[in-house]
């Protein structure tokens, strides 16, 4: 995979709903590390559509060495200990504060600043991060 990963080189359609944005969600944390796209994507791939972790739920009832071992899977191993963890605080705050809804963060925001400030203050979630998921989950929040 070269150059930037797009929601449709992962078959996630932005415009789908709650369940697109939340994977858009994970994918762009995954991309935001430093770390190999085609190894980031592969990793997506594992948890979402191998082991159907593809909610917030889904994905904070796994232990963390389910998500390691899953990163595991994917090749995604130079932070996978650190993304374990950061993944399953990020799946719980989501469900903690906005009902497990990318969504809810957008209504709960002033603005897109707003947002994008609320996005960085998940543990992990960077200016990287919150650039790849805004390049196109802006065109559907509103």
């Amino acid at each position: 995979m070269s150059g930037r990963v797009s929601a449709k080189d992962l078959d996630i359609d932005i415009k789908g709903g709650e369940g697109e944005l939340f994977k858009w969600f994970v994918a762009s944390f995954l991309f935001g590390k430093r770390i190999q796209q085609d190894i980031a994507a592969d990793a997506y791939r594992v948890i979402v559509e191998k082991h159907k972790r593809d909610t917030p739920r889904k994905l904070a009832n796994c232990t963390w060495q389910n998500i390691v071992d899953m990163l595991g899977e994917g090749h995604y191993v130079r932070y996978d200990e650190s993304t374990a963890d950061r993944l399953l605080k990020l799946c719980h705050k989501l469900i903690e504060e906005y009902g497990g809804k990318v969504s809810r963060i957008w209504e709960a925001s002033e603005d897109r600043r707003d947002f994008e400030k609320r996005l960085a203050a998940f543990e992990g979630v960077g200016p990287k991060t919150v650039e790849i998921f805004m390049r196109e989950a802006s065109h559907v929040l509103h």
